[in-house]
């Protein structure tokens, strides 16, 4: 492992020097990726050159213990410094999902349930807006199809990061594991019994892609327009401006009706598609290398149940990480840190074990 380091260590110098010479940045494609890859490294090499002060403070501590045994203690306190560093240094080096600094363009779709299920759809969303403000994150409504209640029956929202994101810190990297079956358990609205309902909203997660990224030709695509419905906007049942694209290789659609021109609504479309084919080429990637082993935190079924949502006990409950905490209303609310975080230390346990066993 610390033959690796090094050589990291090596490349992380280079990257600095290089990044401090001017012409450099005259290609800011090149700068950007650089100074991405010189911020991956930089968290493995603090963490390295405190691994080895530590050894040496070990050293020097034990030296001095043959005169005074006080600084046994030292001693001590050091290899304890040092095993942890070891343990941060180990999860350091496992390789890192390349989409993790990627934003996201995030999809609810309300599931079984009628207007409760759209209602509790419209939960979830207010959940991630919240939790985006909370942590500096901009949100933007591409596309809602709402309910009549007030609900929504899908809603699509693009997730970015407000500059540059921390390695390991960007929107992918924590809400990439919201994908799939949200189940709540709540008395309804609709419901004049009193009676406790069960039902589910699902959610879709997938990295947004630059148009690079993708390689779409013209002659792959079927376009179609027609009017928008639902609730609201002067635009909606008078315009064909709703456009549906079908991307023909694939069968992948994506649609949008949001927007009052059917220019832009071919636009967010297309944003829509692109990433969603991206997401598709990964996953197929991942099944054909032999050698990939998927997140035991994520999986390829986005349609199992990850969460639950219990009104009646306030609870909210990860099937995946065993989370269970008592403050759904705050959780709703946007206080999502504890459950995500459940599901990143779940997946770097997991990263890290399938590492050792290789």
């Amino acid at each position: 492992m610390f033959e690796a380091v090094e050589e990291l260590l090596v490349e992380h110098a280079d990257l600095e020097k290089r990044l401090a010479d001017p012409s450099v940045h005259a290609d800011q494609a090149n700068a950007r990726k650089l100074a991405k890859r010189y911020a991956e490294l930089t968290p493995i090499t603090r963490t390295y050159l405190a691994w080895k002060q530590a050894g040496e403070d070990i050293a020097a501590a034990r030296e001095l213990a043959v005169e005074d045994p006080d600084f046994l203690a030292e001693a001590k306190a050091s290899e304890a410094r040092r095993d942890e560093l070891t343990e941060e240094l180990r999860l350091l080096l496992v390789p890192r999902d390349p989409n993790d600094d990627k934003d996201v363009i995030l999809e609810v779709k309300a599931g079984e349930g009628g207007e409760e299920s759209a209602l509790f759809a419209g939960d979830l969303l207010r959940m991630y807006l919240r939790y985006a403000e909370r942590v500096g994150w901009k949100t933007e409504i591409i596309d809602a199809n709402e309910s009549d209640l007030g609900g929504y029956k899908d809603v699509s929202v693009a997730v970015k990061t407000k500059g540059n994101a921390e390695p390991g810190h960007g929107v992918w990297a924590q809400l990439k594991y919201e994908g799939g079956v949200h189940r709540v358990q709540r008395v309804p609205a609709t419901e004049s019994q009193g009676r406790i309902h069960t039902s589910a909203a699902g959610v879709l997660v997938t990295p947004e892609a630059e148009e690079v990224e993708v390689e779409i030709h013209a002659n792959d695509l079927r376009i179609d327009v027609y009017r928008s419905s639902g609730p609201g906007g002067q635009s909606v049942n008078t315009t064909d401006s709703a456009v549906r694209i079908t991307h023909l290789p694939t069968g992948i659609v994506a649609s949008c009706q949001n927007e009052k021109s059917q220019l832009q609504n071919k636009e967010q479309a297309m944003r829509i598609l692109r990433s969603r084919l991206l997401a598709a080429a990964q996953e197929e990637a991942e099944r054909e290398a032999s050698d990939a082993r998927r997140s035991q935190v994520r999986t390829v079924d986005r349609s199992e149940r990850i969460r639950t949502y219990n009104f009646p006990e306030n609870r909210i409950s990860d099937h995946r990480t065993g989370f269970k905490s008592y403050n759904l209303d705050q959780v709703l609310d946007g206080d999502l840190n504890a459950v995500i975080q459940s599901c990143v230390d779940a997946d770097a346990a997991a990263k890290l074990a399938a590492a050792q066993e290789n």
